[in-house]
């Protein structure tokens, strides 16, 4: 298993979790504020990592009194998934309209947008989105409310965040254009594995 992959020794018991929950809760919450881009007024990447993909676990876990080793190992086969490794960046993507008027309107409005996020490292040519691997969570009259994002980064794209390049992430498509430069501190929180000199296991 890869080192950065969530293992059953990494997770706490219920009873430890139940103990300890609001003091981890509190800086998993923080955790993620520092993890959390915002696109345009209605949508929100989380770029997921070990912290905030255990927190899901943990709070699934509590929430179903899951305790049984296999089930207990259902969830991390679920959700390690979601921790990027260090060639590509991994988020959930929310599309946030609070009226539910509203929301369907745009969901139908915005089918497929989740495709057409990107990033881009420098100057370099921009990194499509690779969207609900394995899932099918556009219709064919809607899109989701949530996805699941990778960004695959090349080696140029790898070499330009380490050398400290800027980073855009944006919406190309004409419904709902948006676009950010990572202010330096959401930036270095976000790529902090990606420039870890350290070899992944296999």
């Amino acid at each position: 298993m890869s080192p950065n992959k969530l293992s059953r020794q990494d997770l706490l018991s219920l009873e430890q979790y139940a103990e300890q929950r609001d003091a981890f809760r509190a800086r998993a919450v923080a955790h993620k504020r520092a993890r959390t881009v915002a696109l345009g007024s209605n949508m929100t990447l989380l770029f997921e990592d070990r912290l905030t993909v255990q927190y899901q676990i943990q709070e699934m876990l509590r929430a179903e009194r899951i305790f049984e080793s296999a089930a207990i190992q259902e969830e991390l086969d679920a959700y390690n998934p979601l921790i990027p490794e260090r060639n590509n960046l991994k988020a959930t993507l929310l599309l946030e309209y609070p009226d539910p008027a509203q929301r369907a309107i745009h969901l139908a409005k915005l089918r497929g947008i989740e495709h057409q996020l990107y990033v881009r490292v420098g100057e370099l040519p921009a990194i499509q989105a690779i969207a609900d691997e394995d899932l099918d969570r556009s219709s064919d009259v809607k899109t989701s409310a949530v996805h699941f994002i990778r960004f695959q980064l090349d080696d140029a794209a790898v070499s330009g965040i380490r050398r400290g390049d800027s980073i855009e992430i944006g919406i190309a498509d004409s419904r709902y254009p948006a676009r950010t430069t990572l202010a330096p501190t959401t930036r270095a929180e976000l790529v902090a594995h990606v420039l870890d000199e350290a070899p992944e296991a296999s």
